[in-house]
C-alpha cells in the first residue's frame, strides 16, 4: 500500500563538583553529579564479580546499536540539547575533532547492568489520567497512531500521546489563529502572558500532578530553566537505582503558576537483558576513539598561522579558532570532571532503548558550561556493530515511524517542490519502507527547502515485533 500527496500542501551560583574520587576496595562510593548519584559496593569477592559476569556473558544476545539518525543538517552545540539528528550525549560530527581527558581517576562501577525498554501499547486509561492532571476535558479519541485529548481548532489545550510504547506525549496550551474583521481589533495566535516567572518551590509544585499522573513522581527534579517568563521542570527518572539521561519529562509552568506545556513518556520502561559492563577508563577511551572518526578528526591535522595585524588593527585574539587553508582544523580538549554510571537513551533495533552507559561531565575551560557526554558502557564483546548508512544521493531515508495496528507513519526530510509516495513491502520478521520521490509537472521556480514530512501507509498486518528498515539504507528505522 502507499499514499500519495504533493509537498506544498501544509495541512497539517550552581555548587561546583568535587574531584574525583578513587575507590576504596572496601568502601562504597558515592559519584554525586548528572542529577543523580550511584553507589557501588565493592565489598564483594573477586570469584562473585567473576560469577556475575560470567552468567551475563551466557545469557546476553548481541545488543543491536543502531546508528545515528541525522536530520537534513546540524550545528555545534556547547548545552545538553543536541542538534537536530544528534542523539543526545553524543557529540556533534559536524564540530571539530574533541580529546576528553580526565582531571583524575576514574571509576570502575558495576561488573554488569541491564538495558531497559518500554514495551507495547498505551491505554486509553492512561491518556485519560494524564489528561485529567493537565486540566483538559473530553475523552481520548484516535487520530492516526496517536492518542489526542482536547480542542486543536479552538481555544483551550491539546495533549497528543502516542499509542505505540514509549508513548511519546506532548501538551500544549493552543490559541487558534483566525482572519480579523476589518475595523475590529483581535487577539489571535498565541498569546504569551506576562510576569515574573515562578520560584522553582512553586513551579515544582504546580508539576508535581502532572509528573505523577506520567509515572514520574519519584524522579529528579530541576526546576532551574527558563524559558522567557515559563519556568519548565525537568525531571529525570531513576531507574534500577540508577541516573538516566536523555528520558526526561519536561513540565512547562507560566507566570500565572498554570502548565503551559510539557512532553515525556507515559508508558514504563521493563527491565531487559543484562550485560558486562567496562570500567570509566575504558568508556573514555572507547570516547576518544570514536571522536577522531568524527568531525575534522579523520583527516590529518596541520598548523594554521594568523597575519601580523597592520598598525591600527585589532590585535588576534590569543587563543584562535584556526582552520587552515586546507579546512584542518586542531582539536578541543574537554576536561572529563566527573563520571556517573547510568542509563543513556539509544535506539536498539529501531526502538527507543536506556543503554548502560558512563555520563561524562564535561567543560571546555575552567569556569566555562559544563556539557554532558555519554558513552555506551557495554562490553564491546556483546555489541553488535551497526551498518555504515548507505543511502544514495538524491534518495529519501526513513528518519523515524509510529504504528497504530496496519497503520503505519512514517517521517523523512524531502522539498516542497515534488510528490512523495510510502510504499510497504513486509515479510515475517521485516517490513521495508521506500519513500519515492516525483519533481511536481509545471514547477518552473521553486524554493529549495527542505522540510519534515510524514506519509501514512496500510499494512497488509498488524505491524506488531516487526522491524521497520529503511530501504534506501538497509538500517533500521527508530520509533519515533
Amino acid at each position: 500500500m502507499s499514499t500519495e500527496r504533493p509537498d506544498n500542501d501544509v495541512t497539517g551560583p550552581r555548587r561546583r563538583r568535587p574531584p574525583l574520587a578513587v575507590a576504596s576496595v572496601a568502601a562504597a562510593v558515592l559519584l554525586a553529579g548528572g542529577g543523580g548519584a550511584y553507589w557501588a559496593s565493592t565489598a564483594s569477592s573477586e570469584g562473585d564479580k567473576a560469577d556475575s559476569g560470567t552468567a551475563a556473558k551466557k545469557s546476553a544476545p548481541l545488543l543491536a546499536l543502531d546508528a545515528p539518525v541525522d536530520g537534513p543538517g546540524g550545528t555545534s552545540s556547547a548545552s545538553d540539547s543536541p542538534p537536530a539528528g544528534i542523539a543526545p550525549g553524543e557529540p556533534d560530527p559536524g564540530g571539530p575533532p574533541v580529546i576528553y581527558r580526565a582531571a583524575g581517576e576514574l571509576p570502575d562501577g558495576p561488573d554488569e547492568a541491564a538495558v531497559h525498554q518500554a514495551k507495547g501499547t498505551v491505554a486509553s486509561a492512561d491518556v485519560a489520567r494524564l489528561a485529567k492532571a493537565l486540566g483538559i476535558p473530553g475523552t481520548p479519541r484516535t487520530e492516526g497512531t496517536s492518542w489526542v485529548v482536547g480542542d486543536d481548532d479552538g481555544p483551550g489545550a491539546l495533549l497528543k500521546v502516542t499509542k505505540q510504547a514509549p508513548g511519546t506525549w506532548t501538551f500544549a496550551r493552543t490559541t487558534p489563529s483566525k482572519p480579523c474583521e476589518p475595523g475590529k481589533m483581535c487577539a489571535n495566535g498565541a498569546t504569551e502572558t506576562g510576569g515574573d516567572p515562578v520560584s522553582e518551590k512553586a513551579a515544582k509544585a504546580a508539576a508535581a500532578p502532572v509528573l505523577k499522573a506520567a509515572g514520574q513522581d519519584d524522579a529528579a527534579l530541576n526546576a532551574g530553566q527558563l524559558m522567557g517568563h515559563v519556568r519548565v521542570v525537568n525531571a529525570d527518572p531513576k531507574i534500577d537505582g540508577l541516573p538516566t539521561y536523555g528520558w526526561s519529562t519536561g513540565v512547562q509552568v507560566g507566570p500565572d503558576g498554570k502548565v503551559t506545556g510539557g512532553s515525556g513518556h507515559l508508558k514504563a520502561l521493563e527491565k531487559g537483558a543484562t550485560y558486562p559492563a567496562v570500567g570509566a577508563d575504558e568508556a573514555l577511551k572507547q570516547l576518544n576513539e570514536a571522536s577522531r572518526g568524527k568531525g575534522d578528526s579523520g583527516r590529518d591535522i596541520g598548523g594554521c598561522a594568523t597575519p601580523v595585524p597592520l598598525e591600527g588593527e585589532p590585535k588576534p585574539p590569543a587563543d584562535p579558532q584556526c582552520v587552515p587553508s586546507n579546512g584542518k582544523r586542531a582539536p578541543v580538549t574537554q576536561t572529563v570532571e566527573d563520571a556517573v554510571f547510568g542509563l543513556a537513551l539509544n535506539y536498539v533495533d529501531g526502538r527507543q532503548t536506556l543503554v548502560p552507559s558512563w555520563l561524562f561531565t564535561v567543560r571546555q575551560a575552567p569556569g566555562g558550561p559544563e556539557n554532558t557526554v555519554t558513552q555506551v558502557a557495554v562490553d564491546p564483546e556483546f555489541i553488535e556493530k551497526p551498518d555504515a548508512p548507505t543511502t544514495p544521493s538524491g534518495d529519501r531515508k526513513v528518519t523515524s515511524y509510529g504504528a497504530d495496528g496496519r497503520t503505519l507513519e512514517v517521517t523523512f526530510w524531502g522539498g516542497v517542490c515534488s510528490t512523495y509516495t510510502a510504499s510497504a513491502k513486509e515479510s515475517a520478521g521485516q517490513v521495508r519502507i521506500t519513500v519515492t520521490e516525483k519533481p511536481q509537472e509545471g514547477k518552473k521556480a521553486c524554493i529549495m527547502i527542505a522540510k519534515e514530512l510524514t506519509r501514512t501507509v496500510t499494512l497488509e498486518k498488524p505491524l506488531g515485533d516487526r522491524t521497520v528498515i529503511d530501504a534506501a539504507s538497509g538500517g533500521a528505522v527508530p520509533r519515533g
